[in-house]
């Protein structure tokens, strides 16, 4: 995975970083409640996405291609629309999370980040003679995301006049900064409203300086991950892998129960129609602030018998709730608010949130 073009500006401003194996990112400015509550309560947040990786898939057979393989619509977007998308195995499960894009002469597929090269490899299995062209372009983009209540504000003093009422999430807008046009997409962050801004690599210190100036507060994965567990957002790689369904992480908004056949459609209608998850993700209130590691089991004493019934996947501490909260897989039969769980072979608890 690339670094970011932003790492030295972040040094520079003595941000609190990963090491450099685990990527680089913020993890905080040094004022953590201020960077949340910049996206929960007032003003914006601002956060670092540039090695996010970008697949252009261009050809005449494009929008067929898409639209026959991914779990979300593709023929129905008209140029400036977009949506989140899924890759499943013929199972069902999720292979790949990504935003789509439609451009009207092809598409743009953003990733997490260094899963464009896996994401490229697995859409060119299903190629074999349709006049499709993929691209990895990720060392061409620079994404940079803003969410809070003064996001929108603070972007229109930057790019200008910019749309933001009644806007469809995942549509996006072309605007001039520097010497480079910056796609700017409304959509999720952390599972709040938000924009990501696309802009080349060189122009992304600039476009990231003069968001700070407007009134953005940069943050990192302290806030980020307050926000994402008090919203209940999965995140890939922690929440969403190879052994989970879509409905089961809650990705109810990137996959589409009407658009007709597609790769794991059947076991994904199957769900819907006749339920049968075994586990959902939910949120659990801790009874301490200290971490807690994922893997960690829940379990509960049933009839003299202590009995597995869920794992933890994230942990954060929540701002909102004063205290630590973690993001877990519950069984079914398990999922009533105020249930309590015991934490690995800890004495301490955590109680199922409605």
């Amino acid at each position: 995975m690339r670094s970011s073009p932003l790492l030295p500006s972040h040094q520079k401003s003595g941000a609190r970083l990963t090491s450099a194996e685990a990527g680089g990112e913020v993890i905080t400015y040094g004022a953590a409640p201020a960077e949340y509550a910049a996206a929960a309560e007032e003003g914006s947040l601002l956060l670092d996405r540039t090695t996010r990786g970008l697949i252009t898939v261009t050809g005449g057979d494009a929008p067929d291609f898409l639209h026959r393989i991914l779990a979300n619509d593709v023929k129905g977007l008209a140029p400036g629309q977009g949506n989140r998308n899924l890759l499943l195995t013929g199972k069902g499960k999720v292979v790949h999370v990504f935003d789509l894009a439609a451009l009207g002469e092809g598409f743009l597929i953003s990733t997490e980040p260094g899963e464009a090269p896996a994401l490229m490899q697995a859409l060119d299995m299903y190629l074999f003679t349709e006049d499709v062209e993929l691209t990895d372009e990720t060392e061409l983009h620079a994404p940079i995301e803003v969410v809070g209540p003064g996001a929108a504000d603070h972007l229109a003093a930057v790019v200008g006049e910019l749309e933001t009422e009644g806007v469809a999430a995942h549509s996006f807008q072309l605007c001039p900064f520097g010497e480079a046009v910056t796609r700017i997409t409304h959509l999720a962050v952390a599972g709040k409203p938000g924009w990501r801004l696309e802009t080349e690599p060189g122009q992304a210190t600039a476009l990231w300086s003069a968001l700070v100036e407007a009134g953005a507060t940069p943050g990192g994965l302290v806030a980020l991950d307050s926000l994402r567990a008090e919203t209940l957002c999965a995140a890939v790689g922690r929440e969403v892998t190879e052994e989970i369904y879509p409905q089961e992480a809650r990705l109810d908004d990137a996959f589409s129960l009407t658009k007709g056949c597609y790769i794991g459609q059947e076991v994904v209608a199957k769900i819907d129609t006749y339920g049968g998850l075994n586990k959902q993700l939910f949120r659990l209130r801790v009874s301490h602030d200290e971490p807690v590691a994922p893997g960690t089991r829940l379990t509960r004493e049933l009839d003299g018998e202590v009995r597995d019934l869920g794992v933890v996947t994230s942990w954060a501490y929540s701002f909102a709730a004063d205290g630590g909260v973690v993001l877990a897989y519950v069984k079914r039969k398990h999922q009533e608010p105020g249930t309590e769980f015991r934490l690995g072979d800890s004495d301490a608890t955590a109680t199922l949130e409605g």
